[in-house]
């Protein structure tokens, strides 16, 4: 039977996608179960034991709905980053806070700057509100500032997304020339900053909380999905001024915080301590994906997320025979989308035994090639 007849006429046009393929549909359509759950940049770490301790707790309370301006997360978040809480928006995880900045900016035709071959979900959303994707290639795997910029100034675009640390690469800017960039930046061009990986990076490689909290045209976003091991809960936040996080509450979820993701938020922000071990377990992580890659011929690239790139040497047909390989050992793993960064795979930080799955099948996979 046909569907429904009077869709927009964007929604029409639009192909039915996701922007990522979950290992749950890649389990239920190949029959092959998931071992090694490293390919979606989640933490293997989970979250700390005092968060778990507090999801218990509350967890009788799950029948009132969340405090919809989300007072004490504010707060909290604002106490930690030395800002007011009248700089901080709440979501449901950063996919939520990226969709509602489009929504927020972009009207159908418009252009919108981002780098070929970044995340997919913001490229999902734009192309949602009918935003018209202008894209630069990568330089040396990492963002190209200097192309963005030229782009935006080429478009006179008024959105434009740079993500430090980066996904899919793992590469990194320094402090400094972000915020040279950020500064750079015609006032009518709002730059997302997206900054999900930032307790992964090493030191200087993210500007402190305050220092670009004066521009009106940024809006730096984060989560707790990464190294606070919080994926589930769909818990992210973005900071700028007073002024422009306002006008999220004109558009957003009022009542789509979950009660006790909440909670679990308010839990980890507060064990510091247990962020700070994960911090250094995601580092040990990397370092020994690195090694399993260089022992197979593979050439690791420096990461300052929860995950590795590691150069294939071939092409993006090679690549995927390995990420397909590997899922035929039950270890789940992803790679770039768009050449030339798809010659690379792409494998998530996480439990020994998890690793040990991976350089166990890694050699196999590859001498069957």
């Amino acid at each position: 039977m046909p569907g429904f007849s009077r869709f927009t006429s964007l929604v029409d046009a639009l192909p039915a996608t996701v922007p990522f393929v979950g290992p749950e549909a890649i389990e239920r359509g190949r029959g092959l179960a998931v071992k090694a759950r490293i390919g979606a940049n989640e933490s293997g770490f989970g979250p700390a034991p005092s968060v778990l301790a507090t999801i218990r707790e509350k967890a009788g309370d799950i029948w009132q709905y969340n405090d919809p301006e989300n007072f004490a997360l504010k707060a909290a978040l604002a106490a930690h980053h030395g800002l007011s809480p009248a700089n901080i928006a709440v979501g449901e995880g950063v996919d939520d806070l990226l969709g509602l900045i489009v929504r927020l900016v972009i009207e159908p035709g418009m252009p919108v700057v981002t780098s070929f071959g970044g995340y997919p979900t913001f490229n999902f959303h734009v192309s949602g509100f009918g935003g018209r994707l202008v894209t630069v290639p990568y330089t040396g795997d990492r963002e190209d500032m200097d192309g963005l910029l030229a782009a935006v100034k080429r478009e006179n675009a008024p959105l434009v997304y740079f993500a430090n640390p980066d996904n899919p690469m793992g590469s990194w800017w320094d402090a400094e020339s972000v915020i040279a960039f950020a500064r750079a930046l015609p006032e009518t061009t709002l730059l997302v900053l997206d900054e999900a990986y930032s307790e992964c990076g090493p030191a200087g490689s993210t500007p402190a909380s305050d220092v670009l909290i004066d521009l009106p045209n940024v809006i730096r976003t984060r989560t707790f999905s990464k190294a606070y091991g919080l994926a589930g809960a769909r818990v992210g936040y973005a900071f700028g001024t007073p002024e422009t996080i306002v006008a999220f509450d004109k558009i957003r979820n009022h009542f789509g915080m979950p009660r006790l993701s909440t909670e679990a938020a308010l839990a980890a922000l507060a064990d510091q301590a247990y962020l700070k071990e994960v911090v250094g377990k995601i580092s040990a992580a990397r370092e020994r994906i690195a090694a399993i890659a260089v022992a197979n011929g593979l050439q690791p690239l420096p990461s300052a997320t929860n995950f590795v790139a590691i150069d294939c040497g071939r092409d993006g047909t090679y690549a995927r025979s390995i990420v397909d390989g590997l899922m035929q050992h039950g270890v789940f793993i992803r790679m770039p989308g768009v050449a030339p960064l798809n010659r690379c795979i792409r494998v998530s930080t996480g439990l020994p035994e998890a690793l040990d799955l991976f350089e166990e099948a890694l050699p196999k996979v590859l001498a069957s090639l």
